[in-house]
Protein backbone atom coordinates (compact mmCIF):
# COMPACT_ATOMS: atom_id res chain seq x y z
CA UNK A 1 0.00 0.00 0.00
CA UNK A 2 1.58 3.24 -1.21
CA UNK A 3 1.66 6.20 1.20
CA UNK A 4 2.35 9.89 0.56
CA UNK A 5 3.57 11.65 3.73
CA UNK A 6 2.83 15.39 3.97
CA UNK A 7 4.42 17.46 6.76
CA UNK A 8 6.29 20.75 6.86
CA UNK A 9 8.76 19.33 9.41
CA UNK A 10 11.72 17.43 7.94
CA UNK A 11 12.04 15.58 11.27
CA UNK A 12 8.40 14.42 11.16
CA UNK A 13 8.71 13.38 7.51
CA UNK A 14 11.72 11.25 8.45
CA UNK A 15 10.02 9.71 11.50
CA UNK A 16 6.79 8.98 9.64
CA UNK A 17 8.66 7.43 6.74
CA UNK A 18 10.57 5.15 9.11
CA UNK A 19 7.49 4.23 11.15
CA UNK A 20 5.26 3.50 8.17
CA UNK A 21 7.95 1.59 6.28
CA UNK A 22 8.30 -0.71 9.30
CA UNK A 23 4.62 -1.72 9.02
CA UNK A 24 4.24 -4.85 6.93
CA UNK A 25 2.55 -4.18 3.61
CA UNK A 26 3.06 -0.39 3.56
CA UNK A 27 5.54 1.73 1.61
CA UNK A 28 6.20 5.47 1.62
CA UNK A 29 6.48 6.39 -2.07
CA UNK A 30 7.03 10.11 -1.52
CA UNK A 31 6.92 13.07 0.85
CA UNK A 32 5.69 16.66 0.56
CA UNK A 33 6.37 19.70 2.73
CA UNK A 34 3.23 21.74 2.00
CA UNK A 35 -0.34 21.45 0.82
CA UNK A 36 0.58 22.81 -2.59
CA UNK A 37 3.42 20.31 -2.87
CA UNK A 38 1.08 17.51 -1.74
CA UNK A 39 -1.37 18.15 -4.58
CA UNK A 40 1.45 18.01 -7.13
CA UNK A 41 2.94 14.82 -5.64
CA UNK A 42 -0.51 13.24 -5.42
CA UNK A 43 -1.05 13.69 -9.16
CA UNK A 44 2.47 12.51 -9.98
CA UNK A 45 2.83 9.52 -7.63
CA UNK A 46 -0.80 8.33 -7.32
CA UNK A 47 -0.59 7.09 -3.71
CA UNK A 48 -3.19 4.82 -2.08
CA UNK A 49 -3.30 6.81 1.18
CA UNK A 50 -2.13 10.27 2.30
CA UNK A 51 -1.02 11.28 5.81
CA UNK A 52 -1.44 15.01 6.22
CA UNK A 53 -0.13 17.43 8.82
CA UNK A 54 -2.79 19.74 10.23
CA UNK A 55 -0.72 22.87 10.80
CA UNK A 56 1.43 23.92 7.84
CA UNK A 57 2.46 27.31 6.43
CA UNK A 58 0.60 28.38 3.32
CA UNK A 59 -2.18 25.90 2.59
CA UNK A 60 -2.91 24.17 5.91
CA UNK A 61 -4.28 20.68 6.40
CA UNK A 62 -7.94 21.75 6.30
CA UNK A 63 -7.53 23.66 3.04
CA UNK A 64 -5.57 20.76 1.54
CA UNK A 65 -8.28 18.22 2.46
CA UNK A 66 -10.91 20.37 0.76
CA UNK A 67 -8.78 20.55 -2.40
CA UNK A 68 -8.17 16.79 -2.36
CA UNK A 69 -11.89 16.08 -1.96
CA UNK A 70 -12.66 18.16 -5.04
CA UNK A 71 -10.74 15.67 -7.17
CA UNK A 72 -10.46 12.39 -5.23
CA UNK A 73 -11.96 10.15 -2.52
CA UNK A 74 -8.47 8.94 -1.55
CA UNK A 75 -8.17 8.08 2.19
CA UNK A 76 -6.60 11.02 4.03
CA UNK A 77 -5.40 10.74 7.65
CA UNK A 78 -4.69 13.94 9.56
CA UNK A 79 -1.65 14.03 11.87
CA UNK A 80 -2.60 16.34 14.72
CA UNK A 81 -1.61 17.58 18.15
CA UNK A 82 -4.07 18.99 20.69
CA UNK A 83 -3.08 22.50 19.60
CA UNK A 84 -4.59 21.81 16.19
CA UNK A 85 -7.75 20.04 17.39
CA UNK A 86 -10.22 22.61 16.02
CA UNK A 87 -8.72 22.42 12.53
CA UNK A 88 -8.64 18.63 12.81
CA UNK A 89 -12.35 18.41 13.62
CA UNK A 90 -13.12 20.79 10.75
CA UNK A 91 -10.99 18.63 8.43
CA UNK A 92 -12.95 15.51 9.43
CA UNK A 93 -16.16 17.38 8.65
CA UNK A 94 -14.70 18.35 5.27
CA UNK A 95 -13.91 14.78 4.30
CA UNK A 96 -10.73 13.61 6.04
CA UNK A 97 -10.98 9.88 6.74
CA UNK A 98 -9.73 10.05 10.33
CA UNK A 99 -6.87 11.49 12.37
CA UNK A 100 -3.90 10.19 14.32
CA UNK A 101 -2.70 12.09 17.37
CA UNK A 102 0.96 13.08 17.45
CA UNK A 103 2.50 12.08 20.83
CA UNK A 104 4.01 14.89 22.88
CA UNK A 105 7.20 12.90 23.31
CA UNK A 106 7.72 11.00 20.09
CA UNK A 107 10.88 9.19 21.14
CA UNK A 108 9.37 7.78 24.35
CA UNK A 109 6.09 6.84 22.66
CA UNK A 110 7.46 5.57 19.34
CA UNK A 111 6.05 2.04 19.70
CA UNK A 112 2.53 3.23 20.58
CA UNK A 113 2.62 5.80 17.77
CA UNK A 114 3.56 3.10 15.27
CA UNK A 115 0.72 0.92 16.60
CA UNK A 116 -1.74 3.77 16.06
CA UNK A 117 -0.40 4.38 12.56
CA UNK A 118 -0.80 0.71 11.68
CA UNK A 119 -4.30 0.54 13.15
CA UNK A 120 -5.57 3.55 11.23
CA UNK A 121 -3.84 2.85 7.92
CA UNK A 122 -5.05 -0.75 7.92
CA UNK A 123 -8.60 0.32 8.77
CA UNK A 124 -9.36 1.57 5.26
CA UNK A 125 -8.09 -1.68 3.78
CA UNK A 126 -10.33 -3.84 5.96
CA UNK A 127 -12.47 -6.12 3.84
CA UNK A 128 -15.50 -8.13 4.82
CA UNK A 129 -15.79 -11.39 2.92
CA UNK A 130 -19.48 -11.74 3.71
CA UNK A 131 -21.27 -8.55 2.74
CA UNK A 132 -24.75 -10.00 3.10
CA UNK A 133 -25.49 -7.17 5.51
CA UNK A 134 -24.83 -4.68 2.76
CA UNK A 135 -27.47 -6.40 0.63
CA UNK A 136 -30.16 -6.58 3.32
CA UNK A 137 -33.17 -4.76 1.91
CA UNK A 138 -34.75 -1.79 3.61
CA UNK A 139 -38.55 -1.96 3.31
CA UNK A 140 -41.41 0.25 4.52
CA UNK A 141 -42.36 -2.51 6.99
CA UNK A 142 -38.92 -2.29 8.59
CA UNK A 143 -39.24 1.48 8.86
CA UNK A 144 -42.71 1.28 10.37
CA UNK A 145 -41.60 -1.28 12.95
CA UNK A 146 -38.82 0.98 14.14
CA UNK A 147 -40.50 4.38 13.91
CA UNK A 148 -43.78 3.31 15.51
CA UNK A 149 -42.22 3.18 18.99
CA UNK A 150 -42.23 5.65 21.84
CA UNK A 151 -38.51 5.66 22.60
CA UNK A 152 -36.96 6.98 25.77
CA UNK A 153 -33.38 7.20 24.45
CA UNK A 154 -31.09 6.67 21.46
CA UNK A 155 -27.52 5.32 21.74
CA UNK A 156 -25.03 5.65 18.88
CA UNK A 157 -21.55 4.18 18.37
CA UNK A 158 -18.97 5.11 15.72
CA UNK A 159 -15.27 4.99 14.90
CA UNK A 160 -13.36 5.54 11.62
CA UNK A 161 -15.46 7.82 9.43
CA UNK A 162 -17.81 8.51 12.34
CA UNK A 163 -17.33 12.27 12.81
CA UNK A 164 -18.66 13.12 9.38
CA UNK A 165 -21.52 10.62 9.67
CA UNK A 166 -22.45 11.95 13.10
CA UNK A 167 -22.38 15.50 11.82
CA UNK A 168 -24.99 14.52 9.23
CA UNK A 169 -27.19 12.73 11.79
CA UNK A 170 -27.01 15.41 14.48
CA UNK A 171 -27.71 18.28 12.08
CA UNK A 172 -30.96 16.55 11.08
CA UNK A 173 -32.28 16.19 14.64
CA UNK A 174 -35.26 18.53 15.09
CA UNK A 175 -35.48 21.13 17.84
CA UNK A 176 -38.49 19.21 19.19
CA UNK A 177 -36.25 16.34 20.40
CA UNK A 178 -37.86 15.06 23.60
CA UNK A 179 -35.42 12.28 24.59
CA UNK A 180 -31.67 12.10 25.31
CA UNK A 181 -29.19 10.82 22.73
CA UNK A 182 -25.85 9.31 23.81
CA UNK A 183 -22.84 9.02 21.48
CA UNK A 184 -19.57 7.13 21.71
CA UNK A 185 -17.11 8.17 19.01
CA UNK A 186 -13.64 6.64 19.26
CA UNK A 187 -11.49 9.74 19.70
CA UNK A 188 -8.58 10.72 22.00
CA UNK A 189 -8.95 12.80 25.14
CA UNK A 190 -9.15 16.53 24.43
CA UNK A 191 -10.54 16.15 20.92
CA UNK A 192 -14.04 15.09 21.99
CA UNK A 193 -14.73 18.48 23.60
CA UNK A 194 -13.95 20.23 20.30
CA UNK A 195 -16.01 17.66 18.42
CA UNK A 196 -19.01 18.17 20.71
CA UNK A 197 -18.71 21.94 20.30
CA UNK A 198 -18.58 21.57 16.53
CA UNK A 199 -21.73 19.44 16.62
CA UNK A 200 -23.44 21.90 18.96
CA UNK A 201 -22.65 24.86 16.69
CA UNK A 202 -24.38 23.19 13.73
CA UNK A 203 -27.28 21.47 15.54
CA UNK A 204 -30.79 22.57 16.46
CA UNK A 205 -30.45 20.84 19.85
CA UNK A 206 -27.83 21.19 22.61
CA UNK A 207 -24.79 18.92 22.19
CA UNK A 208 -22.18 18.59 24.93
CA UNK A 209 -19.30 16.49 26.13
CA UNK A 210 -20.58 14.38 29.03
CA UNK A 211 -19.47 15.04 32.64
CA UNK A 212 -19.19 12.58 35.53
CA UNK A 213 -22.41 12.29 37.61
CA UNK A 214 -24.20 14.70 35.30
CA UNK A 215 -28.00 14.56 35.44
CA UNK A 216 -29.47 13.44 32.11
CA UNK A 217 -31.66 16.02 30.40
CA UNK A 218 -34.25 15.20 27.76
CA UNK A 219 -33.63 16.84 24.38
CA UNK A 220 -29.84 16.83 24.84
CA UNK A 221 -27.11 14.99 22.91
CA UNK A 222 -24.19 13.69 25.03
CA UNK A 223 -20.76 12.79 23.62
CA UNK A 224 -18.54 10.47 25.68
CA UNK A 225 -15.21 12.14 26.53
CA UNK A 226 -12.06 10.63 25.11
CA UNK A 227 -10.28 8.17 27.43
CA UNK A 228 -13.44 7.62 29.54
CA UNK A 229 -16.08 4.90 29.29
CA UNK A 230 -19.60 6.36 29.56
CA UNK A 231 -22.28 4.44 31.50
CA UNK A 232 -25.90 5.35 32.16
CA UNK A 233 -27.08 4.90 35.76
CA UNK A 234 -30.73 5.78 36.31
CA UNK A 235 -30.91 9.54 35.62
CA UNK A 236 -27.19 10.34 35.52
CA UNK A 237 -24.01 9.66 33.58
CA UNK A 238 -21.10 7.80 35.11
CA UNK A 239 -17.59 8.06 33.62
CA UNK A 240 -14.87 5.51 34.33
CA UNK A 241 -11.29 4.82 33.30
CA UNK A 242 -11.46 1.06 33.70
CA UNK A 243 -9.37 -0.94 31.25
CA UNK A 244 -9.91 -0.55 27.53
CA UNK A 245 -12.40 -2.82 25.83
CA UNK A 246 -11.83 -3.97 22.26
CA UNK A 247 -8.69 -1.85 22.53
CA UNK A 248 -10.61 1.42 22.97
CA UNK A 249 -11.83 3.82 25.64
CA UNK A 250 -14.59 4.96 25.44
CA UNK A 251 -16.20 1.72 24.28
CA UNK A 252 -19.56 1.50 22.55
CA UNK A 253 -20.27 -1.82 24.31
CA UNK A 254 -20.22 -0.20 27.77
CA UNK A 255 -22.68 2.50 26.75
CA UNK A 256 -25.11 0.09 25.07
CA UNK A 257 -24.95 -2.48 27.88
CA UNK A 258 -25.68 0.14 30.54
CA UNK A 259 -28.58 1.62 28.55
CA UNK A 260 -30.26 -1.70 27.67
CA UNK A 261 -31.64 -2.71 31.12
CA UNK A 262 -32.69 0.87 31.86
CA UNK A 263 -34.64 1.68 28.68
CA UNK A 264 -35.50 -1.92 27.59
CA UNK A 265 -37.85 -1.96 24.57
CA UNK A 266 -37.87 1.81 24.37
CA UNK A 267 -34.22 2.07 23.33
CA UNK A 268 -32.95 2.60 19.77
CA UNK A 269 -29.32 1.62 19.18
CA UNK A 270 -27.27 2.62 16.13
CA UNK A 271 -23.89 1.34 14.91
CA UNK A 272 -22.08 3.51 12.38
CA UNK A 273 -18.89 3.17 10.33
CA UNK A 274 -15.73 1.98 12.09
CA UNK A 275 -13.03 -0.67 12.30
CA UNK A 276 -13.30 -3.64 14.64
CA UNK A 277 -16.23 -5.13 16.51
CA UNK A 278 -16.97 -2.64 19.29
CA UNK A 279 -20.73 -2.38 19.78
CA UNK A 280 -21.66 -5.93 18.79
CA UNK A 281 -21.97 -7.25 22.36
CA UNK A 282 -23.67 -4.05 23.43
CA UNK A 283 -26.20 -4.32 20.62
CA UNK A 284 -26.86 -7.92 21.62
CA UNK A 285 -27.73 -6.65 25.11
CA UNK A 286 -30.08 -4.10 23.55
CA UNK A 287 -31.84 -6.81 21.55
CA UNK A 288 -32.13 -9.14 24.56
CA UNK A 289 -33.77 -6.30 26.50
CA UNK A 290 -36.30 -5.76 23.69
CA UNK A 291 -34.75 -2.68 22.06
CA UNK A 292 -34.19 -1.97 18.37
CA UNK A 293 -30.96 -1.97 16.39
CA UNK A 294 -29.89 -0.12 13.25
CA UNK A 295 -26.60 -0.53 11.40
CA UNK A 296 -25.05 1.56 8.63
CA UNK A 297 -24.70 -0.40 5.40
CA UNK A 298 -21.42 -1.17 3.66
CA UNK A 299 -22.10 1.19 0.76
CA UNK A 300 -22.21 4.29 2.97
CA UNK A 301 -19.47 3.26 5.46
CA UNK A 302 -15.85 4.37 5.35
CA UNK A 303 -15.14 1.08 7.17
CA UNK A 304 -17.82 -1.60 7.48
CA UNK A 305 -16.11 -3.42 10.38
CA UNK A 306 -18.31 -2.45 13.34
CA UNK A 307 -21.66 -2.59 11.52
CA UNK A 308 -20.60 -5.76 9.69
CA UNK A 309 -19.68 -7.47 12.95
CA UNK A 310 -23.09 -6.69 14.42
CA UNK A 311 -24.86 -7.86 11.26
CA UNK A 312 -22.88 -11.13 11.26
CA UNK A 313 -23.78 -11.68 14.92
CA UNK A 314 -27.48 -11.45 14.03
CA UNK A 315 -28.22 -8.57 16.41
CA UNK A 316 -29.29 -5.97 13.81
CA UNK A 317 -32.91 -5.30 12.83
CA UNK A 318 -32.15 -3.21 9.75
CA UNK A 319 -28.91 -2.43 7.88
CA UNK A 320 -29.38 0.68 5.75
CA UNK A 321 -27.69 3.67 4.11
CA UNK A 322 -26.62 6.54 6.36
CA UNK A 323 -29.25 8.77 4.76
CA UNK A 324 -31.99 6.31 5.84
CA UNK A 325 -30.62 6.24 9.39
CA UNK A 326 -30.71 10.03 9.43
CA UNK A 327 -34.35 10.01 8.29
CA UNK A 328 -35.31 7.41 10.93
CA UNK A 329 -33.62 9.30 13.79
CA UNK A 330 -35.26 12.52 12.59
CA UNK A 331 -38.72 10.91 12.66
CA UNK A 332 -38.10 9.13 15.98
CA UNK A 333 -36.88 12.38 17.56
CA UNK A 334 -40.11 14.11 16.50
CA UNK A 335 -42.45 11.43 17.84
CA UNK A 336 -40.83 9.88 20.94
CA UNK A 337 -41.49 10.96 24.49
Amino acid sequence: TRILVVDDSAFMRKILTEQISAINGFEVIGTARSGEDALKKMALLRPDIITLDVEMPGMNGLETVKKIREISDLPVFMLSSLQGKEITIAALESGATDFIEKPQNLRENAAEFQRQLAYHLKSVLQKDEDDSGAKKEFTPANEADIIDQAYKAIVIGASTGGPRALMQLVQAIPSTLAIPIFIVQHMPEGFTASFAKRLNDSAQVPVKEASHLEKIQAGTVYVAPGNYHMHIHQDELFLTQTEKRNGVRPAVDHLFESAAPLYKNRLLSVILTGMGKDGTQGMQAVKEAGGYALAQNKESCVVYGMPGSAVDAGVVDVCVHLNCISDIINKVARTSK
